[in-house]
């Protein structure tokens, strides 16, 4: 195992990350919506972000462009799934920040509710 957080299981997983600097967490969290938006897709992202950082999709906006994301890169599917640009998503780490007290812990939800992603990447 290793000393950066990672663990055998999502409980252990979960107490590595609080033990990581601010930082850490918002870094994994950034990698871990590109190497996800490759294997699984976007869409698949930003709705296991949505889920973790409980937020709607009015919030999902907030959030995007107050991290820096173009809110006209917003968009959505033919089955009226929202959807933002792959290269853009790291947006929503500095956007959750801006817009939420308790940013880390939602993103430590991300982090952990993705664990078996993490293991399989």
């Amino acid at each position: 195992m290793s000393a950066t957080g990672l663990s055998a299981d999502p409980t252990e997983y979960r107490r590595r990350l609080d033990e990581q600097p601010e930082a850490a967490v918002d870094a994994w969290a950034a990698e871990l919506m590109r190497d996800m938006s490759i294997r699984v897709g976007v869409i698949a992202v930003v709705d296991s972000f949505r889920r973790a950082a409980r937020i709607d999709e009015r919030e999902f906006e907030r959030v995007y462009a107050a991290g820096g994301g173009a809110p006209a890169t917003i968009g959505w599917t033919a089955e009226r799934r929202l959807m933002v640009p792959a290269i853009s998503l790291h947006h929503l780490v500095a956007g959750l920040h801006r817009e939420t007290p308790d940013a880390r812990r939602r993103l430590t939800d991300y982090l952990v509710d993705n664990f078996h992603e993490i293991v399989f990447l």
